[in-house]
């Protein structure tokens, strides 16, 4: 039984489950129609990926034999609902300069995290599991922009060996929790007394991303044991479009939960009739007594969707699934 249902009343607790997102077969094959998270019974989304409108081999055949050096990530990682709003972004002359500096960064030997195959797992991730690109087993997509709910804002990626993988507040096993998801898991608790937090004190997030949560940090790399290290080199405005994106395209509302200062400013445009903006401290151990751990956002951010997309568009929060359910 999940979380959200050992919450609630005996009529909820037998609302349908909203199914996973779509997987894929293989990665780097042809672009494929995605089709959204169903996610209510009277308003219903079923919206499938803009394949129809994105021609992407006609795009990279515009490109320069640069632009598809330096976009070599994008072009392969991120999933097409992203790629497709995103491609004049990706072309700026800003983005582009991003992209030569972490060239010139891993040219000279410096460490990233996270590894640039998971940079974009948010959107699409790189295919770690299973090894070769010729292995049929499904690789889930996570968060395709036409099946986000949620939105959690990060800031910089964990910056020491074996944190960061490409979600914010999310750690691969067998690392454990950091401290300031161990405090999510506290305000989680208090918000639905049955949390368990999973086995052996870990921290993957991946679920919560299959199910409609975006995890994004505000800038995307680090540089291994220097935080900040690539603050203000572009991704500030990179990821700021994916929020204004959301913001515009997700028609039917979303909530938008920003911790701390510098999340708060990410979203003081977002349009508050449309969307859900839940704001507070943020979770470090720094900051969070001061009010984090009674704020109440994930039973908050359900009874919105619950309003908006009925029962099913719900969050089920619990963490304890079994590898291959968590995209691992």
């Amino acid at each position: 039984m999940s979380l959200k249902r050992k919450a609630e009343n005996q009529a909820l607790a037998d609302a349908k489950k909203p199914k996973a997102n779509s997987s894929i077969t293989s990665f780097f094959g042809p672009p494929k129609t995605v089709s959204s998270t169903k996610v209510t019974g009277t308003a219903a989304e079923t919206v499938e990926s803009p394949k129809a409108k994105f021609d992407k081999e006609k795009w990279l055949a515009k490109l320069t034999d640069e632009q598809k050096d330096l976009l070599k990530l994008e072009i392969e990682t991120l999933h097409e609902s992203w790629l497709a709003q995103l491609k004049d972004e990706v072309t700026s002359k800003e983005f582009l300069e991003l992209k030569r500096f972490l060239k010139k960064e891993l040219d000279s030997g410096k460490k990233i995290f996270p590894p640039m195959e998971d940079v974009y797992s948010w959107s699409a991730p790189f295919p770690s599991y299973p090894k070769t690109l010729t292995d049929p087993t499904p690789r889930s997509r996570h968060t395709p922009l036409n099946t986000v709910k949620a939105v959690i804002l990060g800031q910089d990626p964990y910056h020491n060996d074996n944190q960061a993988h490409g979600m914010c507040f999310s750690v691969r096993p067998p690392t454990p929790a950091p401290p300031s998801l161990k405090n999510i898991y506290i305000a989680l608790k208090r918000d639905y007394p049955t949390f368990t937090p999973p086995p052996k004190n870990g921290g993957l997030l991946t679920p919560w991303a299959d199910r409609g949560v975006l995890l994004l940090n505000t800038c995307l790399t680090v540089r291994a044991h220097e935080p900040n290290s690539h603050a203000n080199r572009g991704w500030e405005k990179f990821t700021q479009k994916v929020i204004d994106l959301v913001a515009a395209k997700r028609t039917m509302g979303v909530v938008f939960l920003a911790w701390g200062t510098p999340a708060g400013k990410r979203v003081a445009k977002v349009d508050r009739k449309r969307h859900l903006v839940l704001q507070s401290v943020h979770p470090s151990p720094l900051s969070a007594a001061r009010g984090f751990f009674d704020c109440g956002h994930f039973k908050q951010t359900n009874e919105w969707l619950k309003q908006r997309y009925g029962p099913e568009g719900e969050i089920d929060w619990d963490l304890n699934v079994k590898p291959v359910e968590a995209g691992i």
